[in-house]
C-alpha cells in the first residue's frame, strides 16, 4: 500500500508542475489585460520567452546549483559537468528538474509586470536569463535544496512566497525604480494618472488560471491525502478573504468596489498563503488573506503616491508585499499541523524563534537578490539600454519592436447596418462601375440631411424601434467609445484618478431628405433621453448628393426604398 500511495503522489507530482507550467498562461493574461493593446504582442512574446531561456539557463547550470548536492556549507549545490542534465541523462532526477524549472520560470515572468510598456525585449531577454541562471537557483538551494542551510536553520517556505515571490517583486521593484515610470504615468506635482489595460477580461482569466494553477502550485509537494487536501483548503481560504478584504475598502474609499484592484487581491491572497499552506489552520489562513487584501492597496498606493513607481500590473504589491507578509505569517500562525509538527509560530506557543528564523531568511534572500539584480539592471541600462525610446513606447512596442501592426490583427469594430426589414438574397449582376452607377450631375433639388446620434449602447434596441416607426430605411450603427468635454465622471483605477474615461457608446448615421430633421431629433430624443451626464449629442448635417450602386440614382430618390 506504501509504495502505492508513493507512486500515485509521485505521479500527483508531475501533474502539479503541469499545472504551475500553465499558470504561464495566466501571467500573460493577467500582465496584458492590464496593459494597453499596443503592447499584448510584446507581453505575450516576453512571457513565452523568460520560460524558453529560462530552461536554457537551467539545463545549463541552474538544475546544478538548486538541486546537487552542497559544497559550500548549504550556499550552492553541484552536480558536475559529467553528471548535469545536459550530460547524464539516465542518473537525472527528471522529476526534481521538471518541477524545478516550472517554479524558476515563475519567478522570472513576475518581474515582466512591473516593467512592462517601456522595457527593450532583448534587455528583459537578459536579466530574465539571469535570473534563471544564477539568482534563483542558488537562493532556492538555501531553503529547497538537499542541503540547504535556511531550511537547516528552521526557515519555512512550502512552496515559495519567499524564494519565488519575494524575490521576483523585490526584482521587480528594483527594476521599476531604475527604469522609469511610463510617459504620462505621474503629473509634474507627483500625482499619479491611472492608466487602465486595455482588457479586464484577459485580466481576470489570468486570475482566475493562476488561481487554478495554484492548487498545483501550493499542493503539488504533498506527501498525503490529508495534507493535500488541507492545502487545497488554505489555498482556496486565503484568497477568497483577500479578495473580500480589497473589495470592502475600495468600496469605502472610492465610492466604488474597484474590479481591478480586486482581482490583485485574489493573487494577493494567494501570494501569501504559500508560503505556510501546509502549516497553518483555516483560522489562519482567514487572518492572511485579509491582512494580503489591505497589504496589496497599502502597498500600490505607496509606490504610486509616495514612491513614485510605475507598476503597471501591481506586480510589487502582489508579489513582493505579500511574500514578505506571508513569509513573516509563518512565524505568526504556524499551528504545529501533522506533517509540521515542530513549526509553530508565535500566536500557537511557538515563541519568536520561528519569527526570528522567517525574518533572517527573508533579509538573506532580500540582500542576494537586490545586489545581484542591481548589477545585472545597471551593466544592461549602461550597454545595450534597458528603456525603449520616447517614440518606441507612444507607438507601442508591438510595432517598432516585433514588426505588428496590432495583436488584434483581424479584429475591428462592430458595426451593424439596420434597413428596416429583412432583404431577401440576391445574386448580384456582373456590371461595370460605369453601367452600375452612371455619372449623371444631380439637379440640385431637395434637401438631404445626414444626423450622426451618439447614445449610450444600451439605447440601441430602443434607437432602432423609434427610428423604425418615423419611417426610416436606413441606418448604419457603430460601437464606440469616448467621453464628452466633462470627459466622464471622476474615476479611479487601482486608486489613481483617471482624469479621461472613454465609455462604450454606440455612432448611429442616418440619411434623410423626406423625412424632417426635427423629427428624427424629436424621436430620439424621447428614447434616449434620461437627464443624466452621457446621454449622447445628435449632430446634423448637410448632405451634398447620395448616390444607390445598385442603382445609380442620386439624391433624394436615392433614399427612397419604395418599389
Amino acid at each position: 500500500m506504501a509504495k502505492v500511495l508513493t507512486e500515485v503522489f509521485g505521479i500527483w507530482y508531475l501533474i502539479g508542475a503541469a499545472f504551475v507550467f500553465f499558470m504561464q498562461a495566466g501571467f500573460a493574461m493577467v500582465e496584458a489585460g492590464f496593459t494597453r493593446a499596443k503592447n499584448a504582442g510584446n507581453i505575450i512574446m516576453k512571457n513565452l520567452m523568460d520560460f524558453c531561456l529560462g530552461t536554457v539557463a537551467f539545463l545549463i547550470v541552474g538544475y546544478s546549483f538548486l538541486c546537487g548536492s552542497d559544497v559550500a556549507n548549504g550556499f550552492i549545490g553541484w552536480v558536475g559537468f559529467g553528471n548535469g542534465p545536459l550530460t547524464n541523462f539516465a542518473s537525472t532526477d527528471w522529476s526534481s528538474f521538471v518541477f524545478n524549472l516550472v517554479f524558476c520560470a515563475t519567478a522570472a515572468t513576475i518581474v515582466s509586470g512591473a516593467m512592462a510598456e517601456r522595457t527593450k525585449f532583448l534587455s528583459y531577454c537578459i536579466y530574465s536569463f539571469v535570473i534563471s541562471l544564477i539568482v534563483y537557483p542558488i537562493e532556492a538551494h538555501w531553503v529547497w535544496g538537499p542541503d540547504g542551510w535556511l531550511t537547516a536553520m528552521g526557515f519555512h517556505d512550502f512552496a515559495g512566497s519567499a524564494v519565488i515571490h519575494f524575490v521576483g517583486g523585490l526584482t521587480a521593484l528594483i527594476g521599476a525604480k531604475l527604469l522609469g515610470p511610463r510617459i504620462g504615468k505621474f503629473n509634474k506635482d507627483g500625482s499619479p494618472n491611472g492608466i487602465p489595460g486595455h482588457s479586464l477580461t484577459i485580466g481576470a482569466l489570468g486570475v482566475f488560471i493562476l488561481w487554478f494553477g495554484w492548487y498545483g502550485f501550493n499542493g503539488a509537494a504533498a506527501k498525503n491525502g490529508t495534507q493535500l487536501a488541507t492545502i487545497f483548503a488554505t489555498t482556496t481560504v486565503a484568497p477568497a478573504l483577500a479578495t473580500c478584504t480589497v473589495m470592502i475598502f475600495t468600496w469605502l474609499k472610492y465610492g466604488k468596489p474597484d474590479v481591478a484592484m480586486s482581482l490583485n487581491g485574489s493573487l494577493a491572497g494567494l501570494v501569501a498563503i504559500t508560503a505556510g499552506c501546509d502549516a497553518v489552520n483555516v483560522m489562519g489562513a482567514c487572518i492572511i488573506g485579509i491582512l494580503s487584501g489591505f497589504t496589496v492597496c497599502f502597498f500600490t498606493w505607496l509606490l504610486d503616491y509616495k514612491l513614485h513607481i510605475d507598476d503597471p500590473v501591481g506586480a510589487v504589491a502582489v508579489h513582493f508585499g505579500n511574500g514578505l507578509l506571508g513569509t513573516i505569517c509563518v512565524g505568526l500562525f504556524a499551528c504545529g499541523t501533522d506533517t509540521m509538527p515542530k513549526a509553530q509560530g508565535l500566536f500557537y506557543g511557538g515563541g519568536f524563534k520561528l519569527l526570528g528564523t522567517q525574518l533572517l531568511g527573508l533579509l538573506c534572500i532580500g540582500v542576494w537578490t537586490a545586489v545581484l539584480m542591481t548589477i545585472t539592471f545597471v551593466v544592461i541600462k549602461h550597454t545595450v539600454g534597458l528603456r525603449v525610446t520616447e517614440e518606441e513606447e507612444i507607438t507601442g512596442l508591438d510595432k517598432l519592436e516585433h514588426g505588428l501592426e496590432s495583436a488584434y490583427a483581424g479584429f475591428a469594430l462592430e458595426t451593424e447596418t439596420y434597413t428596416g426589414a429583412t432583404a431577401a438574397t440576391v445574386s448580384a449582376p456582373e456590371l461595370s462601375v460605369t453601367e452600375a452607377v452612371p455619372t449623371v450631375a444631380v439637379n440640385g433639388e431637395g434637401k438631404i440631411s445626414k444626423i450622426v446620434i451618439i447614445a449610450k449602447a444600451e439605447k440601441m434596441d430602443a434607437l432602432k424601434v423609434a427610428m423604425n416607426d418615423i419611417g426610416v430605411a436606413g441606418m448604419t450603427v457603430t460601437r464606440v467609445s469616448g467621453c464628452g468635454v466633462q470627459k466622464g465622471q471622476t474615476a479611479y483605477y487601482r486608486g489613481a484618478k483617471v482624469d479621461i474615461q472613454l465609455l462604450p457608446k454606440v455612432k448611429a448615421e442616418i440619411v434623410v431628405s423626406s423625412i424632417p430633421v426635427q423629427t428624427v431629433v424629436d424621436a430620439a430624443r424621447s428614447v434616449l433621453y434620461t437627464g443624466q451626464m452621457g446621454d449622447g449629442k445628435i449632430f446634423i448635417y448637410n448632405v451634398e448628393n447620395v448616390v444607390r450602386i445598385s442603382s445609380g440614382e442620386q439624391g433624394p430618390e436615392a433614399l427612397s426604398y419604395e418599389d
